[in-house]
């Protein structure tokens, strides 16, 4: 989908940090922009008033998603993992269903998920994943295991969607639009480090491009040094061709 055909787009989730990131961005390309978050969260969202439309209510209620993707070329998602109710996989399968059939379907989550199997964890981060998902059933405060499930049905849809897999999160000003590689593993992102800034850049630029459509990107900072490294192998490769 081209910019020009991209003029209304949901954030799903707008009143988080990533969130916001992502409603400025919007905005600043001159998009109508809806955000949907839980009510008591709808007072962060006050630096847009009159600029964007607020449908406050639980992000996994169809209801409350229905209403808020209704006429929208793009719906960027938020799969947040609270508590142990299936509340990303609800809200998930609350956007698959309503968006409008052709709508662009972005959505965030971590590198835990992969798509078939082919990313390469430390043992460091898979011993952190096992135990966040251990310690977050326990205090009944997140649920990883649903976030797996949500994406798992994504994928399994036949919507244009994009599953961004972010990494470690700083905040700091923009360093620019990250790179990607389709496995955590690659050389390429090794530091392991984006600013949540240009994470919203991604999800927010991969609603008009189309080369990253049924894709699922994991991303590193285009300034972090796994991602210097890189270019900089591959100007020598054109230097020595």
């Amino acid at each position: 989908m081209s910019t020009d055909r991209m003029k209304k787009v949901c954030i799903v989730g707008a009143s988080g940090k990533l969130g916001r990131y992502m409603v400025q961005q919007s905005l600043e390309r001159g998009y109508e922009v809806v955000g949907v978050c839980r009510e008591r969260s709808v007072s962060k969202l006050a630096e847009f008033d009159g600029r964007m439309t607020i449908v406050p209510g639980p992000t996994d209620d169809p209801e409350v998603i229905r209403r808020a993707v209704a006429g929208c070329d793009g719906v960027l998602t938020v799969l947040v993992p609270w508590g142990v109710r299936q509340y990303s996989s609800g809200t998930a399968q609350a956007v698959l269903d309503h968006a409008r059939p052709g709508a662009r379907l972005v959505f965030s989550c971590g590198w835990h998920i992969t798509r078939d199997g082919k990313d390469r964890y430390s043992r460091l981060f898979t011993l952190g994943v096992r135990l966040a998902s251990v310690l977050g059933k326990l205090v009944r405060a997140v649920e990883i295991d649903d976030q797996v499930e949500a994406c798992r049905r994504v994928f399994a849809s036949d919507t244009r969607w994009t599953v961004v897999r972010g990494s470690s999160l700083e905040e700091g000003d923009s360093q620019g639009l990250p790179v990607w590689s389709r496995h955590v593993g690659d050389p390429v992102l090794a530091s392991d480090l984006t600013r949540r800034v240009d994470f919203a850049l991604f999800m927010v630029e991969a609603l008009t491009d189309d080369t990253l459509v049924q894709e699922a990107p994991a991303i590193v900072g285009c300034r972090a040094p796994s991602a210097l490294a890189h270019a900089g192998d591959r100007e020598d490769r054109k230097d020595r061709n």
